[in-house]
């Protein structure tokens, strides 16, 4: 049997938010991240969507105790894909890999009832910093669709579960690549 990993492509990238075990930096093939609602969550949150043209770093982790089950109820808001062909990474075995997305029937565009929380970014950005530095950062905002929705700036009292404290550079790059895509950023109430 094949040992069974996922392609994490947002805040799985930064290790800090949970304890997977054999995380490693991988890139996958023929996909693209957007930013999208859906019924199921209040606000918006980061989706595969496939793209021919397009490739994605991300980190892949070894499914603990080998059960699909409990991580596909973790992740109930998606459906796990098979990619195992299409991810690149380092390890010197053969894995079973696969990448969790939104159906389409199930995605919306984020909206200011449904906003992109910036403690949300914040975190996927440092991850995407520590694993692949600074050029992973820019890769990450460029290969990811929906910037153009509201994004909620609540660094005062973050509401994404996982956020974490970022350094004050961390916090700089952020606002930085923010500024260069353009973003809206809506102030808490």
């Amino acid at each position: 049997m094949t040992d069974p990993y996922f392609f994490g492509y947002g805040s799985l990238v930064n290790l800090a938010t949970h304890d997977f075990p054999d995380p490693h930096p991988a890139r996958l093939r023929g996909w693209r991240r957007a930013w999208c609602h859906t019924d199921l969550r209040p606000v918006a949150f980061l989706t595969a969507v496939p793209d021919a043209q397009s490739e994605i770093d991300g980190m892949i982790a070894h499914v603990p105790k080998n059960d699909w089950a409990a991580l596909d109820e973790r992740e109930w808001a998606y459906d796990r894909i098979a990619a195992t062909e299409q991810v690149s990474h380092p390890l010197p075995r053969a894995v079973e890999i696969a990448v969790y997305a939104v159906p389409q029937r199930r995605r919306n565009d984020p909206n200011r009832s449904h906003p992109i929380l910036l403690s949300y970014v914040d975190v996927v950005v440092q991850g995407y910093l520590r694993a692949f530095g600074e050029s992973g950062v820019r890769d990450f905002f460029d290969t990811t669709d929906g910037w153009n929705a509201p994004i909620l700036n609540d660094r005062a009292e973050p509401r994404y579960p996982r956020h974490q404290q970022l350094r004050p550079e961390e916090t700089d790059l952020v606002d930085a690549h923010l500024t260069r895509i353009a973003a809206q950023i809506v102030q808490a109430a």
